[in-house]
This record gives structure tokens, sequence and C-alpha cells, in this order.
């Protein structure tokens, strides 16, 4: 049986996470749930991966929850108003705890459609190139429902306060340049070219030495919290860690010497 969630470490030290159930636009299972704790698990433990990659097999990127489940409250939507609160912490809000948690760059794929937690879990990635197919709809709002999974929270950051109110509030989609325009998404490319482009982005980032950017990412995550003054300390402290790595003076030799740098990850 296939994993919900499919791991490939491609070449380049990029992971490329595939949502596997096209037969139901990869609706999320709690083997998907998993699978996302463990790849994060295993990203963040393994000193070699620097960029992930993050698509959808088949025409959908990931239609979010199960609506027949929904129908029939089975699975997490069934129980009393407080189990089913204690399912979605327990479920499906294990994703964005865990992406959250993802110590290296992440690119979604957007292949096909993303709508209500698929669009979420776009959000959950640093960076997002969509197909020309590729659509978005925080669309909770059409189910009677509201973003579970902490759309609330990913989606103000993306697209600013007011368009994140109209997707939500709507709960209608928007096609891939619109996406480009509102900046939700990095950019659009022809759907043939989706995975091309996206492994282009990760392998220039992943030119770059991995402890610089796993520190750059968590400087941009602490941004979102913290006042300048507490990331001015941050950053001087890691600043100073940087200083220390023997990719730094490598990276400084090659300028110097106008080579390409040749990093160790040490």
């Amino acid at each position: 049986m296939n994993p919900s969630l499919k791991f490939q470490l491609a070449e380049d030290n990029i992971a490329i996470l595939t949502m596997n159930r096209p037969d139901v636009r990869n609706a999320i299972d709690e083997d998907m749930i998993d699978g996302f704790e463990r790849a994060v698990q295993k990203i963040n433990s393994e000193d070699n991966i620097k960029v992930v990659i993050l698509t959808g097999a088949g025409s959908a990127f990931c239609a979010g929850g199960n609506v027949k489940d929904m129908q029939n409250k089975s699975n997490i939507f069934g129980g009393s108003p407080a189990q089913i609160r204690t399912n979605y912490q327990r479920h499906i809000q294990r994703i964005p705890l865990a992406l959250h948690d993802l110590r290296v760059p992440s690119i979604a794929a957007v292949n096909g459609p993303a709508y209500g937690a698929g669009c979420d879990i776009s959000l959950m990635c640093d960076m997002r190139i969509a197909s020309e197919q590729a659509t978005f709809a925080e669309s909770f709002i059409k189910l009677g429902l509201i973003p579970g999974d902490g759309g609330a929270w990913f989606l103000p950051r993306a697209v600013g306060r007011a368009r994140a109110a109209e997707m939500s509030f709507t709960g209608d989609p928007i096609d891939a340049d619109t996406a480009a325009d509102w900046g939700l998404v990095n950019r659009t490319v022809p759907a043939g070219q989706l995975m091309d482009e996206a492994m282009a982005l990760a392998r220039r980032i992943a030119r770059n030495p991995i402890q610089a950017l796993r520190m750059s990412k968590q400087l941009l995550k602490e941004s979102e919290r913290q006042s300048l003054a507490s990331l001015l300390e941050m950053s001087a402290a890691m600043q100073a860690l940087a200083h220390f790595t023997r990719d730094h003076e490598e990276a400084i030799d090659a300028f110097i010497g106008k080579r390409e740098p040749r990093f160790t990850g040490e």
C-alpha cells in the first residue's frame, strides 16, 4: 500500500514530499498527518537536507478534509463538541505544528486545486509556485465551517488582512494569476514546467550553506512575533555563530578568489 505522503530525496539535497491520494484529490487522512510529522522529524535530524518541495499527486494539490466523513459525522468529525475540538487538536492541527517546526526552506509546488485545508497547507510552506491549473480557496465557509487548521493565522500573512477576509468570508476560489497578483504565490508557470521551476528554485537555495539557511529561516519565523530589539539580539547571536563556520570562511575565500564555493555544512 502506498503511503498517503511520499518522501523522496532528490539530487542536490532536496527532499520532495508528495501528497499521494489522487483518487480523492489528496484529501487528508491520518496516514498523511503521520507522514508530515515523520518527514519533518527526518528532515530536521539530517544535516544534509537543505530544501523541501511539497506537491500533490494527480490533478489536485489537496482537497482538504474528507466531506463524506463530515456528512457521516465519522472519524475526527464525530462525537460531542468537546470531542470534535480534541479531535482537531490531535489530528489536523498536527500538520501546521509540524510544518511550522520545519527548519529548512520549503516550497509548495501547487499543481491543481488547493481548497480548504489544502489551501492552508500550501500557505504553511515558505514559498509557493503555482501551475496555471492551480486554484486556491479558503472554502470552509461554504460548508458552514471555519478554518480549524490555522488558516486564519497563515492567510493574512500571505495576502494581507483585507484579501484574507475576502477569501474567508466568500469562500470563492481564485485562479493562479490572481494568486500571484495578490502575493499568495511567488509566480505562476505552465503546468508542464511546475516541478522543473520548483526544482530550479530549490537548487538556487541549496547552493547556499546549510547552517546559514536554517538560521535565516529561524529569524524569519521569529520576526512574526518578536520585537525589533529582540530580533536584533537574536540576529547578533546567530551572526556570531555564523562567523565561526567553515562555510563562512569558504564563502569569503571563494568570493575573493572569484570561484564557486564548496560548502561542507561545517
